[in-house]
């Protein structure tokens, strides 16, 4: 039969259609993969492994392969077109109930026991984190990402506001670059240059002194999220579709052992080489086993992936991380009088009951069963909700912080200053 088909149907055929994404379909293993992301990130942050941060990094792949496989598949059943504020409203729901919730509570708490240095950071970054730009404000003020994390109680939120600047610009490019009969091949094209001008961009930005600029700008880290989309386009998925499952689950396995393999091994700002092309191959590396896992979620490590407990750790991924640095800094070592796998223990337990509360009564109920969120009103519902944060920012007092004292007598005998209490690996 194919060899019967004439050679101008053949191409008429590659021009119109395209395989199927398989970021359309719910797949287990991804899961389970953002449950490990978030359980990485967790543990750098409690300060029991270094290359914990990297979760971040695949969250960004996550993304990018995840919202542009949505993407496409809708530019494709409306000739090119795709409804921009349908998308936004959706990622509205999606991101910003949760994270209102969250900043309100975290205030709350602040402002009722907190010490007071924490609250005049958080009041001071609470416009940004509004207005998603947390992370260039940390870049602007200098805040550096790997030493001063400790008195940030938003800090972590740089990389929220790195996403949803993608998910704002992105689907105009995928707009623009999706009509016609090449439009999977041009997002491809897109997503391949783009990719290398955020490396060559890291490269050149990178200060060996503090690395904050090229970790947090959203220019330097888009690299990572465009090679997630560059998965879910139509060349990536025909490429891999000439595999078979069985292939593919190998290089899955292979993958994942070197991504775990680079995670132990990784340390963070003493790891330059992270930033002249490190973080640039693990995103590829990520982006590949993601394709891979999308190809072939039968396989054993697709079968690991997709266990009940990693499923469930993904799930509750985006409401976690969102509580857990507030937790790890509002119950800090003095606060709690313990130390090591003990406070370990304790906060991550707490971050995790907030985490599934917050799912349980927030996240769920207004992207799947709340009539009101939809449309005017939900867009409503939530400027009200913005609102009335900006007048609980604006109503919790300045709290006054003093100047402190120096031991004159330390200074001139030269003892040595009392130690500062340890600040955390970084904020995320």
């Amino acid at each position: 039969m194919t060899a019967q088909t004439p050679p101008s149907h053949r191409r008429s055929r590659s021009r119109t259609t395209a395989p199927p994404s398989p970021a359309g379909r719910h797949i287990a293993p991804l899961d389970g993969l953002r449950g490990l992301a978030v359980l990485g990130v967790l543990f750098f942050h409690a300060g029991h492994f270094n290359g914990g941060f990297l979760g971040v990094d695949l969250f960004f792949v996550l993304s990018g392969f995840l919202i542009t496989g949505l993407l496409l598949r809708e530019a494709r059943t409306r000739n090119g077109r795709i409804d921009l504020p349908g998308f936004w409203g959706r990622r509205a729901r999606r991101l910003l109930p949760a994270l209102a919730v969250m900043i309100a509570g975290t205030l709350l708490l602040l402002w009722t026991f907190g010490p007071p240095v924490l609250l005049r950071h958080a009041l001071d970054d609470t416009p940004w984190v509004l207005s998603n730009l947390t992370n260039w404000h940390f870049i602007a003020d200098q805040v550096g990402y790997w030493q001063a994390g400790d008195t940030r109680v938003f800090g972590h939120l740089w990389s929220i506001a790195v996403e949803e600047q993608f998910y704002l610009l992105w689907p105009l490019v995928i707009g623009l670059a999706a009509r016609g009969r090449h439009g999977d091949r041009c997002v491809a094209a897109v997503a391949v240059t783009g990719a290398a001008l955020s490396l060559i961009a890291m490269i050149a930005l990178t200060n060996p002194v503090d690395t904050t600029r090229v970790y947090e700008g959203t220019d330097t880290r888009a690299f990572s999220l465009l090679l997630g989309a560059l998965m879910a386009t139509a060349p990536a998925v025909r490429l891999l579709a000439r595999i078979s499952e069985r292939t593919a689950g190998w290089w899955a396995l292979i993958l994942a052992c070197g991504i775990g393999a680079y995670w132990i091994t990784a340390d963070g700002q003493n790891s330059p080489s992270l930033f002249h092309g490190g973080l640039f191959l693990h995103a590829l590396a990520a982006a590949l086993l993601i394709a891979c896992l999308a190809r072939a979620p039968r396989t054993p490590l697709g079968q690991i992936l997709g266990t009940r407990a990693l499923r469930w750790f993904g799930l509750i991924s985006y409401s976690l991380y969102l509580w857990h640095w507030p937790v790890y800094l509002i119950l800090s070592e003095e606060r709690l009088g313990m130390a090591g796998w003990s406070r370990t223990a304790l906060i991550l337990g707490v971050s995790i009951a907030a985490a599934a509360v917050s799912k349980t009564l927030v996240e769920d109920p207004i992207r799947f069963r709340s009539p009101w969120a939809q449309g005017r009103t939900g867009a409503a519902a939530l400027l009200a909700t913005f609102i009335a944060l900006a007048a609980l920012w604006a109503l919790i007092p300045e709290p006054r912080t003093g100047a402190g004292t120096v031991d004159i007598t330390r200074l001139t005998s030269g003892a040595p200053a009392e130690p500062g209490p340890r600040p955390p690996s970084g904020a995320l």
